[in-house]
């Protein structure tokens, strides 16, 4: 959810003496990384899974509050909207059969959760955005009982100085063209956030490795195919957080301002390239100061915890983010990758995880690097692609021209995800049952998106509209998320195994 704030607005006097701050931060970060001592001992990875609460009609149900203290687990925390929350897994080490212990922890987790979540008349679901989610669901008291949330919700208001025209259409004409008073459609977007540690001097390759990597990410896990009852993109979710968090008027788009949802315009040389241009380009949103003296702490041989840089570039919506952060006193950096989006099941998320690490483990130690071989905007229009197109997409890669993402993944990035896996010291064990999962996609045309939009076709052939149609899907991908079967092994609705 981001660092919580203590107000929600901030004057004219606290936005000047943030900006002060954030930037003797930035002096103070650019310092130590010439001389300061990062944590980096072993491979430390991280979780983050956003969920939607549903009631027994499959409608999102505004209880997170309700539903958290009924699960009352810290690992479990609010959510922009009412009818999300988030499930946070502490770091660990990736090497050998790790994955499969927390693949069972986290189904143990959620069913936890979900018992819970029954005792308010609610389901939890891991979907990237809820399909049934409608205009009308944001008319009442929508938005968690957070500071951060609020202030964020105003702040880009402001900024805009009018309300935010949402416009996406998908590949058969249907199309979503609205404007929203408020951020509430961005709460609609719920992903799986995966954290790598780095030292400082790899930084840069594997930052750059993972923008790469987003638009084969995407196509393999799109799961958003639905907003506002219509079919857009496989993976929606891009284009409506994109949309739905833009401080910029038309005119400051015309002006080429650059969005807060931002690809990036370069390969980096080091973080501190994408700190700086946090700072150069993005006006806050939050303005929390604190009483820390950075550069006192870092003269007295302490790691300070940079809290208004952090909290800025937590506003800075980067598909691959920056992270510094502080753990037992000893500073370390991480690489977030923020694109893919949340579910089916469990095994599909280690699945993605596991993908994504092993081929960035190649990516970033290859002696001529892809990002050497390719243009960052041909990376950025296949990230557009994939998103759009999804497992269907057609995308660049260098040696291959256009290629299928089917035929990118099964003859070049599948070897080098079990290559990395490999390096990494994961077990054949475990790189085999999930890099087998993103295989069987490729091999049937099958994932989360094109599962969902099959599944709504059959039923609206069988005589449903498109609303009961999108709520029995549900009601069946719920059934199905819970048998952590694979989505590329689930029948339709009516298909035998649903007898």
């Amino acid at each position: 959810m981001g660092e919580e704030v203590t107000a929600q607005s901030y004057t004219r006097e606290q936005r000047q003496r943030y900006r002060e701050k954030v930037r003797q931060n930035l002096d103070v970060f650019e310092r130590m990384l010439s001389h300061s001592s990062f944590e980096f001992d072993r491979p430390m990875t991280g979780l983050e899974i956003e969920l939607n609460l549903v009631d027994g009609h499959y409608q999102p149900k505004f209880a997170n509050a309700e539903v958290l203290e009924a699960i009352a687990d810290p690992d479990y925390q609010t959510e922009l909207a009412r009818y999300n929350i988030e499930l946070n897994v502490p770091p660990r080490p990736l090497p050998g059969d790790a994955a499969l212990h927390l693949e069972q922890e986290l189904r143990a987790s959620l069913n936890r959760a979900d018992e819970g979540a029954a005792r308010h008349g609610a389901h939890i679901v891991a979907v990237g955005i809820l399909p049934t989610i409608m205009p009308e669901h944001f008319q009442g008291e929508w938005i968690s009982a957070n500071n951060r949330y609020t202030a964020l919700n105003d702040s880009i208001f402001v900024a805009r100085g009018e309300d935010i025209y949402l416009d996406i259409e998908g590949p058969t004409g249907e199309r979503v063209a609205t404007y929203c008073d408020t951020i509430a459609p961005e709460s609609a977007c719920t992903s799986v956030q995966l954290h790598l540690q780095v030292a400082p001097q790899d930084f840069a390759a594997h930052w750059n490795a993972a923008q790469a990597l987003v638009a084969p990410q995407i196509a393999l896990a799109a799961n958003s195919p639905f907003f506002f009852g219509q079919r857009l993109h496989a993976e929606t979710r891009i284009e409506l957080f994109s949309q739905a968090t833009d401080t910029r008027s038309i005119e400051l788009k015309n002006q080429g301002v650059r969005p807060r949802v931002f690809f990036g315009e370069r390969w980096i040389t080091s973080i501190f390239d994408l700190f700086e241009e946090n700072v150069r380009y993005f006006p806050a949103l939050l303005a929390d100061i604190s009483d820390e003296d950075p550069v006192a702490r870092l003269e007295a041989g302490e790691a300070p915890s940079l809290a208004e840089l952090r909290l800025h570039n937590g506003t800075v919506y980067r598909w691959n983010r920056p992270i510094y952060d502080i753990v037992q006193d000893r500073p370390h950096l991480r690489v977030e990758n923020r694109v893919l989006p949340a579910g089916p099941t469990i095994i599909d998320v280690m699945a993605n995880a596991a993908f994504y690490y092993g081929v960035i483990r190649k990516l970033a130690s290859d002696d001529r690097p892809v990002w050497t071989k390719m243009s960052f905007g041909v990376a950025e229009q296949n990230f557009h692609n994939a998103a759009r197109d999804g497992i269907e997409a057609t995308l660049y890669w260098p040696g291959y021209g256009q290629v299928s993402v089917d035929e990118l993944v099964l003859r070049h990035l599948l070897p080098l995800a079990h290559e990395g896996l490999k390096d990494w010291g994961v077990s054949d064990e475990v790189r085999e049952r999930y890099l087998s999962v993103i295989e069987g996609r490729c091999k049937t045309g099958s994932n989360g998106a094109t599962w969902q939009t099959q599944a709504v076709e059959r039923l609206q052939q069988q005589g449903l509209d498109r609303q009961a149609a999108l709520s029995r899907m549900l009601e069946t991908y719920h059934r199905h998320m819970h048998s952590n079967e694979p989505v590329h092994t689930w029948p339709l609705p009516g298909q035998p195994a649903e007898l």
